[in-house]
């Protein structure tokens, strides 16, 4: 049983690098230093305000969290490492926002970065048991194995079963990856921002029957991280209200036996993302007929078809009537994945729960307003990690009311930085860096030439 949340706990800040391709040419630190320091500038807070820090990586060794939060600051707080595979990053925010409900935390600082290396994922520890081992051998006993990606097989085979259960055809899913790609155009953080046609996508190369590699995510680079702050912290700062997020309802699930009843799509997490979803609208007091925006875990276009009937989004058996019909982007019933989602969007693992929030946090605050889903008053998030988890989120405006857009001179007031971060994707001056850091207890060992570092590629 998912224990009933305690106080109301706000998305106050956020911020995010871009995402980029794997090249080993920016460091994980780095990364997450220049998210970090936006996220605080946005939430206007310094991080000696930070009682709680988590960090959300996958791909790198012990305490990288400390190596990127001693830059802020070394003021002796809780610094939490968390790997929750593709989840992680939603993770975090889930843990943090369960330290301010329940009393521990006023203000927590979630940073998630990834340094990836190109090409597919692959298993680093070759002298113990894969934590997927029991998925991937019941793949194997069901429907084969072929030499395509493991994760291109998994849901690829989810989408093969979507297919013969409910009669979605290929081009339903090549029509997913083409409305991603065609809506990454208007994010400036994303790692792909070219348009393609429903034939380019079904003619690239076929990567696992129905998956074409451009309805597939890439591997990337990239940080994203949030302020989480309590109602106290909020009523304190009264001028902030306008632009704090709520998370009104959410739940991070894992799998039930389910798992492993033979379906493919069960296999890639349709039964906990299912409970999830309930678990978080219930909370929320939100029916799934009142989203107009949704970021979900979109890792192939397979997903994304899948998800949108275990959020909900659909009458059982009718996402594929959802993306024929249009209603999945603008002018239709709702947005799925305005930012391009993880196809064109990039998936630095993460960063990518993150960065998800911040996409919804924008579009609530009425500054995404290149791509904006007016008359917006509850938006969701999923994200899913195989092994498993998974985080549903419903987030709404502090205020209660609909989203409305801004414009960019507004914005930029508000912000101080001079720009709308949500339609731009710019930096910081030395000064800016300045007012975030620890006033109290910052070290410029810790720092060492990050900043000149990050400062440079703006």
């Amino acid at each position: 049983m998912v224990k009933k949340q305690g106080k109301p706990v706000y998305v106050l800040g956020v911020g995010m690098t871009k995402f980029i391709k794997p090249r080993g040419k920016v460091d994980y630190h780095e990364l997450g230093f220049e998210a970090g320091i936006k996220a605080m500038l946005d939430a206007h807070i310094n991080y000696d305000d930070v009682d709680q820090g988590v960090a959300c990586y996958c791909y790198g060794d012990s305490t990288c969290g400390q190596r990127v939060f001693y830059q802020f600051g070394m003021t002796q707080i809780p610094i939490y490492n968390v790997n929750n595979n593709c989840s992680t990053g939603s993770t975090g925010i889930f843990m943090g926002r369960n330290f301010i409900a329940h009393g521990a935390s006023d203000v927590v600082l979630v940073v998630g970065f990834e340094k990836m290396f190109p090409g597919s994922l692959q298993t680093f520890f070759q002298d113990r048991s894969n934590p997927t081992e029991t998925t991937n051998r019941l793949m194997e006993e069901t429907r084969g194995v072929t030499n395509a990606p493991g994760a291109a097989q998994l849901f690829g085979n989810a989408g093969r079963e979507y297919m013969e259960k409910y009669g979605a055809k290929m081009e339903d899913f090549a029509e997913i990856g083409r409305i991603n790609h065609e809506h990454s155009k208007r994010n400036p953080y994303s790692q792909f921002q070219q348009e393609y046609t429903l034939e380019e996508i079904m003619k690239s190369p076929m990567i696992h029957e129905p998956l074409t590699k451009l309805q597939c995510c890439p591997t990337s680079d990239g940080a994203a991280a949030a302020v989480l702050v309590s109602e106290a912290f909020l009523n304190s700062r009264p001028e902030l209200r306008s632009q704090a997020v709520l998370i009104a309802g959410q739940c991070l699930a894992t799998d039930s036996p389910k798992l492993f009843s033979k379906s493919a799509m069960d296999l890639v997490g349709y039964d906990m993302t299912k409970y999830a979803a309930k678990t978080a609208l219930e909370e929320a007091k939100v029916s799934p007929s009142e989203i107009k925006v949704c970021e979900l875990h979109d890792c192939f276009s397979a997903n994304e078809m899948v998800t949108i009937d275990a959020l909900g989004l659909c009458e059982p058996g009718k996402a594929h009537e959802m993306v024929r019909k249009g209603d999945i982007t603008y002018g239709g019933k709702m947005v799925i994945n305005p930012s391009g989602g993880l196809i064109s969007k990039g998936h630095p693992l993460g960063a990518s729960g993150i960065a998800q929030c911040a996409e919804l946090v924008w579009h609530l605050r009425g500054w995404a307003n290149n791509r904006l889903v007016d008359g917006t008053t509850a938006a969701l998030q999923h994200n899913l990690g195989l092994g498993g988890a998974v985080v549903c989120s419903v987030y709404k405006r502090a205020d209660g009311e609909a989203n409305s857009k801004l414009s960019d001179e507004e914005i930029a007031k508000i912000t101080g930085l001079g720009y709308n971060p949500a339609v731009v994707a710019k930096g910081f001056t030395k000064a800016q860096v300045a007012e975030v850091r620890s006033k109290k207890a910052r070290s410029e060992w810790a720092l060492q030439d990050t900043e000149e570092k990050v400062e440079a590629r703006f």
